[in-house]
């Protein structure tokens, strides 16, 4: 490297500064030298080689005490290089005719700290020009230059709105350079998560560098230009019961902390939080809610429905009606939407819903009525209706000879609600039976059966007794000896008037044959005198023809 033509020696702030004598060693040699020539051209020599004895002298330069070395080929070294180190040197080698001289041009270069963005800001506030804070780069040689980035692009100076002051301060006992950059700026919303850094830019032994500072993001301070409300609940349908939380925010930096809610059926908004909680909320909290700051500016609103279901059954709870009676059932439904019904009977979901002209005792059972809301999860509202139906005791008696003829089965068949306890006696002894076998109690009807083998004729009396009535029915019983065929007995199923049907088949049959055997029995009359009348006119028939035979023979003889 070469300075105005000269030989340059490039040195690290530092290190250790190598200067070769750039002469031909001549013939004849004495000795070498080297100075430095001070700013006014006066030399200085610091050091001293004897071509003869091969000894060293070093001048008593304050300095470069201790810090010289000169080897045999008259390089000169200095150690731990200075700012102060940047000079002319020369080498001198001297014979007895001629002195020769070369200089050496020394250049010391020192690299800056990374720059530091000191004194911040602890936040920036929009449309005001403040002071973001100061670019500091340490201990540089030569001075360097600074600039301000904002998202890795530069920031050129823009009056009233980019603002830097570039300062230089030299350490007058290194001679080492600080550069101090301060950035006055006005910021912007968009300057919120900005990152703003710093670059120093220097020169070293190769050439130009830079040195980058860490980024800085800064709070941008704005105001709030719309406010936003919010319903923030578990499901986003809203039904009776719920809790409601309305949230009210401001798009600003910092956020406002305060705002004015305004509810339905309220004249006034009320002054909260940014969180206004509602809880258990009914239907009268449909309609249109509000939020605003508290100076009532920039307001925005929205819509809440809060859903309900009402289930009104007529009757209800526990209903005794009689059998035979009418009994309207109604259940009315009011809701905020669609809603879908059904009942259940005894756990068991129906068909249709009930209806009751004329009540009986199958009727009666646990009902219940239940809706729900569709498409809003948990609405569900039931009621139940406990119906009783009562009846008297109803009393129909038969009897039967069994098929051994040892014995007969007399059945009495009892109707009635509450269930009615049976009891038989036998008419004129008083006597009870205890012997009775009873049926399954099912939809009010049941059978009480006793087997008898009387000796005699009898009369039995069943006695069926509820808290409504006592009800006695006789019924006049033969002796073992003489067979009885009573109607069959009932049947309290769907089966009952297939057992009637097939009775009378089986009368219908009995009769038809009865009838086609009496009039095979008259025709056989008939038939059996026509043939007794009939053999009479043979005989005399047969006779006449025995007097003619008899006839021809006598005659036959008395002609011969």
């Amino acid at each position: 490297p070469l300075a105005l033509g000269l030989y340059t020696v490039n040195a690290v702030y530092g290190d250790t500064i190598t200067m070769p004598c750039r002469l031909e060693v001549p013939d004849g040699l004495m000795f070498g030298k080297w100075k430095y020539e001070m700013p006014n051209g006066s030399p200085v020599f610091i050091a001293f080689r004897s071509s003869t004895k091969k000894n060293v002298q070093y001048d008593d330069v304050p300095d470069y005490k201790d810090r010289l070395s000169l080897s045999e080929n008259y390089t000169l070294s200095i150690k731990n290089a200075r700012i102060s180190d940047e000079k002319r040197f020369v080498c001198m080698l001297v014979t007895e005719d001629d002195v020769s001289e070369e200089p050496t041009i020394v250049k010391v270069f020192k690299q800056p700290s990374q720059p530091e963005i000191l004194h911040q800001a602890d936040f920036l506030e929009t449309e005001k020009l403040q002071m973001l804070g100061e670019c500091v780069a340490r201990d540089s040689y030569p001075e360097g230059n600074v600039t301000w980035y904002r998202n890795g692009r530069v920031l050129q100076p823009v009056e009233e709105v980019v603002v830097i002051n570039l300062q230089k301060i030299v350490d007058k006992s290194t001679g080492l350079f600080t550069m101090t950059s301060s950035l006055q700026y006005m910021p912007t919303k968009e300057d919120a998560n900005a990152k703003f850094s710093c670059i120093v830019t220097y020169y070293g032994p190769s050439g130009q560098k830079t040195i980058q500072s860490d980024p800085v993001v800064f709070d941008v301070h704005y105001p709030t230009e719309k406010v936003t409300i919010q319903v923030l609940t578990q499901s986003s349908i809203i039904k009776e019961g719920d809790n409601i939380t309305l949230k009210c925010s401001g798009n600003g930096n910092p956020p406002p902390q305060e705002f004015l809610f305004y509810i339905p059926g309220e004249t006034e908004g009320i002054r909260s939080s940014d969180m206004y909680v509602m809880t258990d909320v009914r239907r009268n909290a449909t309609g249109e809610y509000k939020c605003s700051l508290t100076d009532r500016s920039m307001m925005d609103s929205t819509t809440i429905t809060v859903h309900y279901l009402d289930l009104q059954l007529t009757p209800s709870g526990e209903v005794t009606k009689q059998i035979g009676e009418a009994l309207p059932v109604s259940c009315t439904i009011s809701s905020s939407r669609n809603a879908t019904v059904f009942w259940i009977k005894d756990n068991i979901r129906m068909q249709t819903s009930p209806s009751f002209s004329s009540l009986q005792y199958q009727d009666a059972g646990n009902y219940i009525c239940e809706t729900t809301l569709q498409e809003v999860e948990g609405l569900k509202k039931r009621k139940t209706l406990k119906l009783i139906v009562e009846g008297k005791p109803q009393i129909k008696m038969t009897k039967k000879t069994n098929t051994n003829k040892m014995s007969k089965t007399i059945v009495c068949h009892v109707e009635g609600f509450p269930k009615p306890a049976v009891q038989w006696t036998v008419t004129g002894s008083g006597s009870i039976i205890n012997k009775a076998k009873e049926t399954k109690y099912v939809n009010g009807k049941f059978s009480s059966k006793i087997v008898i083998a009387p000796e005699e004729n009898v009369t039995l009396t069943c006695i069926a007794e509820n808290q409504l009535e006592r009800t006695v029915t006789s019924l006049n019983v033969s002796a073992i000896s003489i067979p009885e065929y009573d109607e069959p007995e009932d049947r309290n199923d769907d089966n009952s008037e297939k057992v009637n049907d097939q009775a009378k088949l089986i009368v219908g049959i009995v009769v038809g044959l009865l009838l086609a055997a009496l009039v095979a029995g008259v025709v056989y009359w008939l038939y059996v005198k026509k043939s007794k009348t009939a053999s009479k006119h043979v005989d005399k028939d047969l006779g006449n023809i025995e007097e003619n035979k008899k006839l021809e023979e006598n005659n036959h003889k008395s002609e011969t």
